[in-house]
């Protein structure tokens, strides 16, 4: 049988802020969406390193010792479009003793995919549309196979900072009570410059204020009204 592989943008030890506790965040490269606040472009512009089941399970492993009261997070770039590979990891990692939660923007549902992680991250795209059907259809997955997620939005000043749009998320968290453990709001940054001159690719949302924490508190208040 030929191995599976997959193909990965870079590999971070140390996160304390992709989930719960100490992680190591792996981004997948490709994805199916070009949002135009994406600070990991050349997840969707290079084709990353090929990595075997084996040989990333081992590059992990390294940092057991470091993770054992967090885990891995699966981030990208979309890792639902490497299923198979995503699959067989998380089994692997699973027999290691080591827990994975998945970031995803939520329009790739693959129930194999969400059985076999711990917990899901998903980040919202409600920047350019009102509607946020398909993440009802997500989130209604994920119930199904009884895992919890925690959701998440980019707060871009004068894109979706209203009211109305904050009311939209505090309804979806509201329906999927259950099953959604929290809605985590992220301030707008544009460190990511850098990145898109070096692809030569246009940052879109360059001339966009950055968000501070004054707007979040302000918004999250909203939420828990």
């Amino acid at each position: 049988m030929k191995e599976c592989k997959g193909y990965i943008d870079s590999i971070y030890s140390g996160s304390a802020v992709d989930g719960k506790g100490l992680r190591v965040v792996v981004f997948f490269s490709g994805c199916n969406m070009a949002c135009p606040f994406c600070h990991n472009p050349e997840t969707l512009y290079e084709k990353g390193e090929e990595y075997t089941v084996k040989s990333l399970v081992n590059r992990i492993k390294r940092y057991s010792i470091y993770i054992k009261r967090g885990g891995v997070t699966l981030s990208g770039g979309e890792p639902f479009l490497q299923a198979d590979f995503v699959v067989s990891l998380n089994r692997e990692l699973a027999k290691n003793g080591i827990k994975v939660a998945i970031e995803t923007n939520g329009h790739v549902v693959d129930k194999n995919v969400i059985e076999t992680c711990e917990y899901l991250i998903c980040d919202v795209k409600n920047q350019e549309t009102d509607d946020l059907t398909v993440y009802r259809q997500f989130l209604q997955t994920c119930k199904d196979c009884g895992k919890k997620v925690e959701l998440t939005c980019v707060i871009v000043p004068t894109v979706n900072d209203c009211e109305e749009k904050i009311l939209a998320l505090k309804e979806l968290k509201n329906e999927f009570a259950d099953t959604v453990f929290n809605l985590r709001l992220l301030p707008f940054r544009k460190l990511c410059v850098e990145k898109y001159k070096k692809l030569n690719k246009q940052f879109l949302y360059e001339n966009k204020e950055e968000c501070d924490k004054l707007l979040i508190e302000k918004l999250n208040q909203i939420i828990q009204e």
